[in-house]
């Protein structure tokens, strides 16, 4: 089975970025192959990863709804999809989740890419997950343990609070999670304490703080894909310091 990360937090805290970080981290390692899943209904992480898409596994899910070409089953024409939603960077692939339009009832579509999904990513030793805020998409749609749910908060009070209803959230799911932690992003000179006082009070597992780097904000104004920045870069040297914690020399 592969190692799984699953990634959480409130918009703006720069979770998206830090999912790209981490698959840079693992190709850069060798520990490849890497699956990047883009479970976040704004889906982004393709531009952090500096890939085009053409394909979600939402719109195979609209396409099934609406009926199949005749002679075609259920079942080919969800791997067919499945295969055009895999898009191929170097070391990692990247298949975005999207969404359903519409109302109606999806579950023999959702019936059918679990199954595929479950095939694909016995091909990988990592999966890299960006999600939602909430889990319920994660536990819509992939029935494989979580190794590590690793939460990204702002460096409030309030944005700590938010991280810690996630990993409440995460419980209440029942969802199988190995480890629950929190990373701190954009941290500014001067608030280590105050941000580590919260953490204490919200009894949260803490595996780093990211400082607020002007590369990483410039990277993203100009458009540029975020895996491009180098180890010059305040945030990627404390991004991998975290992630040395979460991710075994071995798995």
């Amino acid at each position: 089975m592969p190692y799984s990360i699953a990634l959480a937090g409130k918009g703006g805290t720069g979770k998206t970025t830090t999912a790209g970080l981490l698959v840079k981290y693992l190709v850069e390692r060798g520990r490849v192959p890497v699956l990047a899943v883009d479970a976040d209904a704004n889906s982004n992480l393709n531009e952090v990863l500096g890939l085009e898409v053409s394909e979600t596994l939402g719109n195979a899910r609209e396409e099934m709804k609406k009926g199949v070409a005749m002679g075609m089953t259920k079942n080919v024409f969800m791997e067919m999809k499945l295969q055009e939603a895999v898009v191929e960077g170097t070391g990692f692939d990247l298949v975005v989740m999207g969404r359903p339009e519409g109302s109606g009832c999806y579950c023999a579509a959702n019936t059918l890419l679990t199954q595929y999904l479950d095939r694909l990513i016995g091909n990988y030793n990592f999966i890299v997950i960006d999600n939602e805020a909430g889990m319920e998409h994660l536990s819509r749609l992939t029935t494989n343990n979580v190794d590590v749910l690793l939460v990204v908060s702002d460096p409030t009070r309030r944005g700590i609070q938010a991280a810690a209803r996630i990993i409440d959230l995460a419980s209440e799911l029942r969802l199988s999670i190995g480890r629950k932690c929190l990373v701190v992003n954009q941290v500014r000179d001067g608030s280590n304490e105050s941000v580590k006082k919260a953490i204490a009070d919200f009894k949260l597992e803490l595996a780093g703080m990211i400082p607020e780097d002007p590369m990483v904000r410039n990277f993203d104004l100009e458009g540029r894909p975020t895996v491009g920045l180098d180890a010059g870069s305040d945030a990627v040297a404390a991004a991998y310091r975290v992630f040395d914690k979460i991710i075994p020399s071995e798995a």
